[in-house]
């Protein structure tokens, strides 16, 4: 009876066979449910941080200044024309032959102070012989003179006619004429003597001798140009001549304080002083010329150079100043973008006025409580909204534009 029951056993089905097979059903639609979660969330994921990153820059972040008051000075850097203050040629005044000369390039020298000597023999003879002409008509002079006295004592008794004594008289006039003409020539020749000899007309150095000694001296009495024999400069103080453009001329510049730079002696500025103007403007360059005065009294600078001049000018009436980096070149003119209390773009038409470099004077179009977009982009518009970056970002990028 025992051995009959084992063999009923394999006729009914095995129950756990059937509960593996559905696990594993289970299994894999859990797997493709991760799988499916894996690839699609992503997506998901990365469409919406899309439709973010585009409502976002929808509406662009600036970044804002305001305006400042400008400086009430300016320093103008011009080119400048160094000249001395005093420079002239010396020529001869009679002709001749050069004897000597006693300075010679490089010299400094006194007023006054011989230069060189002219040998005139031609002058020296002819003044001698004026001399001789003068003493002649002087005795001549005074025979005449007391020949009218007596015939003007010899006429009282009627021993001679009246009209004998007039033409004594005449005489004795046309004698005295001739005594100083006479006198007249000596001295013209005398003044030709002296010019055998050249002197300093100031104090000054020689910075150029044409002559040496033997040298034929022509006056220019034959015709021809005379020649120069030395070229004296006085160098203590110097003549510095700028230009001044005209937006710069508003006040008055004469006695405002100025340097002069060299390029051969670089990080140093002489001081000088603006001492006169031209009082008008140049009608091709637009400018104003100015002199400035510059002591030399060590010579550090020779006239003829190149050097620029450092000129501080006062406004009359300062305006306000903006970075250069917020400036809008528009067909419509020099604009800026601004934004309003509705966070909206308003772009204003202004008037530059001074340029300082990084900056820029704002003549008109602006207010002192107007919020200016740093760095506008070339397609900003009226009423576009934007979105204003926190104040320390904006102060970071204004710090920017000043360096």
């Amino acid at each position: 009876m025992s051995t009959q029951s084992p063999q009923s056993a394999p006729d009914s089905p095995p129950a756990p066979q059937r509960s593996s097979g559905a696990v594993r059903v289970v299994l894999i639609a859990a797997g493709l449910a991760v799988v499916l979660a894996v690839a699609i969330v992503p997506r998901l994921n990365a469409s919406a941080a899309l439709q973010q990153q585009t409502a976002a820059l929808a509406v662009p972040t600036v970044q804002v200044t305001q305006p400042a008051v400008a400086p009430p000075d300016q320093t103008l850097v011009l080119p400048g024309d160094i000249e001395a203050y005093q420079q002239t040629p010396i020529f001869a005044r009679t002709n001749g032959y050069l004897k000597a000369w006693y300075a010679d390039i490089g010299a400094h020298v006194k007023a006054g102070q011989l230069l060189a000597t002219i040998d005139a023999p031609e002058v020296d003879a002819a003044l001698g012989q004026a001399r001789a002409d003068e003493q002649q008509a002087q005795a001549n002079d005074q025979f005449a003179q007391v020949s009218a006295a007596r015939w003007q004592q010899l006429v009282q008794t009627h021993a001679v006619s009246q009209q004998d004594t007039d033409m004594k008289d005449s005489d004795a006039k046309a004698k005295h004429a001739a005594f100083l003409a006479a006198q007249a020539n000596v001295a013209r020749l005398a003044q030709m003597q002296s010019y055998e000899k050249v002197y300093a007309p100031f104090d000054g150095v020689i910075t150029a001798r044409n002559i040496d000694v033997g040298a034929l001296i022509d006056a220019g009495s034959a015709g021809g140009p005379a020649k120069e024999l030395f070229d004296l400069a006085q160098t203590g103080v110097l003549r510095v001549y700028a230009d001044v453009p005209q937006d710069n001329v508003g006040a008055s510049l004469d006695g405002t304080s100025a340097c002069l730079e060299v390029s051969q002696s670089p990080g140093k500025c002489l001081p000088g002083t603006v001492v006169r103007n031209a009082g008008a403007i140049n009608a091709v360059t637009r400018t104003l010329r100015i002199e400035v005065d510059v002591p030399n009294a060590n010579g550090a600078v020779l006239p003829g150079s190149y050097g620029q001049v450092h000129l501080s000018v006062k406004a009359a009436q300062p305006g306000l100043s903006l970075p250069v980096n917020t400036l809008l070149y528009r067909p419509e003119g020099l604009q800026v973008a601004t934004v309003d209390a509705q966070n909206k773009v308003l772009l204003k038409t202004i008037k530059p006025g001074r340029d300082f470099g990084t900056r820029i004077e704002v003549a008109s179009g602006l207010v002192a409580t107007d919020r200016v977009v740093l760095n506008p982009s070339d397609s900003i518009t009226n009423g576009q909204a934007v979105k204003v970056a926190s104040s320390s970002a904006a102060t970071a990028s204004a710090a920017g534009s000043h360096s």
